[in-house]
């Protein structure tokens, strides 16, 4: 189903960076065999983000991250802010560091998260 039929039944979205990546490429990250292939930075995943978040917002609907990847990797939240993401949950160790990385963000004119959470 895509998107923009969802964003007719609920109020707002959840993407788990893991579950979405691991459904994109087909990838069981748990795998001996297949966690090497596991990539949240693969084009795929990236467009699929990208596409989640445009589709929500022209509904009116909020969208969220959940994941590892913004609690190490930077220039995905940079990414995140600059596409528009609501909100960012990361790991309480990284909270500061991906602060900041967003407040860097945001100062360059992408639009503000609205909220930050440490899980």
């Amino acid at each position: 189903m895509p998107a923009e039929e969802f964003a007719e039944r609920f109020d707002g979205f959840s993407i788990g960076s893991n579950d979405l990546t691991q459904l994109t490429l087909g990838v069981d990250r748990d795998s001996d065999l297949l966690a090497p292939l596991f990539d949240e930075s693969n084009p795929a995943v990236i467009r699929s983000v990208e596409h989640l978040i445009t589709a929500a917002h022209a509904a009116g609907r909020h969208v969220g991250l959940c994941g590892q990847r913004p609690s190490n990797d930077p220039a995905f939240t940079r990414f995140l802010v600059r596409a528009g993401i609501d909100s960012i949950s990361v790991t309480p160790d990284s909270f500061t560091a991906v602060k900041q990385q967003v407040a860097a963000a945001e100062q360059l004119g992408a639009r503000r998260v609205r909220h930050l959470f440490a899980s």
